[in-house]
């Protein structure tokens, strides 16, 4: 009764105006590949992932892949799942769009199996708390003034009480600025971040990081590549200012490097790219054994939820793309975010909105 019957795989799209860029990336659509199993029972168990215009068929082989795995195990068991996925896989490595697969299907097998139990996810792990701080994200190198001041200060308006923008322009003098014009917009009484996307090197870094420091930045997400160790040591030891990564992550090695070495202050973990619900979970409990807290990369209605299970967690990042295509996007009030009392995630994809791949 609570085998996986079937799945099916669809593509769904958020409006964009224009081309947005950070220091690395220019993304010419906001996209994403929604996956819906259906149990024995009846019961719809249902994940995203944002794709971009990344590879869409390549994400849709493997979805389709794995989906032939998971079919005919039962809902619950998803540490075997994995397990086997990962054995599966291992040939052509753990990494990459067979990880993303083994995400969605982790998260969609946790949606069905609560539902099945009529309760919410944070419920049936264990609640630490019923709302988390929440931050308004996006800032796009890409932005004029206008865009960027206007951005952050509708955030600002609309309760946010922290943003994040991004940096890594050529001249770093030229990020510097947009900081100061970002913090006299929003006033002292919101915190400010700035994520790199691994766009720059240690030295123009340690440069923005310390002439930044008079605008009270709260962090400074990803300077440079995530692989640089030694890099992030560094900056850490002489930057003056905290250190955030993990978004680019597949496992939690990465992070048990960057703990043993001092070299991280913040810890952001990507539900997709670890995995799903346990690896995202056994990662904040080794952040936790160095008196690290987590700050989740950007699926707030994934991240919330499991926030609410640990005593470690210090807030989701937040932007608005899925909430017009979602039948119950989160409530959000005076910076904070508050999880569903529905079973499962609590919210799924309005079907008008997908196009099946």
């Amino acid at each position: 009764m609570h085998k996986i019957k079937d799945y099916t795989v669809f593509s769904a799209k958020a409006k964009l105006a224009k081309p947005i860029a950070d220091a690395t990336h220019t993304l010419t659509e906001i996209s994403f590949i929604v996956l819906r199993i259906q149990l024995e029972s009846g019961v719809v168990g249902e994940s995203y992932l944002l794709s971009f215009q990344y590879s869409p068929a390549a994400i849709a082989g493997a979805l389709k892949d794995v989906g032939a795995m998971v079919v005919g195990e039962q809902v619950y068991d998803t540490v075997k799942v994995f397990e086997k996925i990962n054995a599966a896989n291992e040939y052509f490595g753990l990494e990459g769009i067979n990880r993303w697969a083994q995400g969605a299907y982790n998260i969609a097998m946790w949606d069905a199996w609560c539902k099945t139990l009529g309760q919410p996810v944070w419920k049936v792990l264990g609640a630490s708390r019923t709302k988390v701080p929440i931050y308004g994200s996006g800032g796009w190198i890409s932005y004029s003034v206008e865009e960027l001041i206007g951005e952050v200060s509708d955030y600002k308006s609309r309760g946010f009480k922290a943003v994040k923008i991004k940096v890594g322009k050529p001249d770093w003098k030229e990020d510097l600025e947009r900081l100061r014009l970002v913090r006299e917009a929003v006033g002292n009484d919101i915190s400010i971040m700035m994520d790199a996307n691994q766009g720059m090197n240690v030295p123009t870094a340690l440069m923005l990081a310390r002439a930044a420091r008079e605008l009270n930045i709260h962090w400074f997400e990803e300077p440079i590549d995530h692989t640089d160790f030694q890099g992030y040591q560094l900056l850490r030891n002489q930057a003056g200012i905290s250190l955030a990564m993990g978004e680019r992550e597949y496992s939690s090695a990465p992070l048990r490097e960057l703990l043993v070495r001092n070299a991280i202050d913040i810890w952001q973990p990507d539900i997709l790219r670890l995995g799903g619900v346990e690896p995202w979970r056994n990662s904040a409990a080794l952040a936790a054994s160095f008196n690290v807290p987590v700050l989740p990369h950007y699926y707030k209605d994934y991240d919330i939820p499991l926030l609410c299970t640990i005593a470690n967690g210090a807030g989701a990042e937040s932007f608005d793309w899925i909430d017009p295509l979602i039948d119950h996007p989160l409530e959000i009030k005076e910076g904070f975010a508050t999880p569903h009392d529905r079973p499962g995630w609590g919210f799924a994809f309005k079907d008008e909105n997908l196009v099946e791949m």
